[in-house]
C-alpha cells in the first residue's frame, strides 16, 4: 500500500467519525470483544444466556486484572533497571572509567 492509499484510509476514517457517534464506531468492537468471552466461558452453548453473560463479564474483568498486573510489573522492572543504570553512571562518572575508588 502506497502512501496515496494510506492518506485515503486516514481521509475516510476521520470522516466517518466526524459523522458518527463513538456508540456507533465502537459497537461492532465492543459485541466482538464481549464475545469472545461469552465463546471462552460457553464453548458449547450449553449455558443460559445470563449465567452466560455473567460468566463472560467476570472472565473479562479477570483478564482485565491479569493485563494491569503484566503493566505494573514491566514498570517496576524498568524502574529497576533504570535506577541500575543511573547507579553505574553515577559511580563511573564519580570514579572515573580507569581510576581506583579512594578511601572516604
Amino acid at each position: 500500500m502506497d502512501k496515496r492509499q494510506q492518506g485515503w484510509g486516514r481521509i475516510g476514517g476521520l470522516t466517518a467519525w466526524s459523522r458518527h457517534g463513538i456508540d456507533t464506531m465502537l459497537a461492532p468492537a465492543r459485541r466482538g470483544f464481549a464475545a469472545r468471552f461469552e465463546r471462552l466461558v460457553d464453548p458449547t452453548q450449553v449455558l443460559s444466556p445470563e449465567e452466560r453473560t455473567r460468566r463472560a463479564d467476570r472472565a473479562r474483568r479477570a483478564w482485565m486484572l491479569q493485563l494491569a498486573a503484566r503493566s505494573a510489573e514491566v514498570r517496576r522492572v524498568k524502574k529497576v533497571a533504570t535506577a541500575g543504570r543511573s547507579a553505574v553512571a553515577t559511580v563511573e562518572v564519580v570514579d572515573g572509567p580507569d581510576e581506583p575508588q579512594q578511601p572516604a
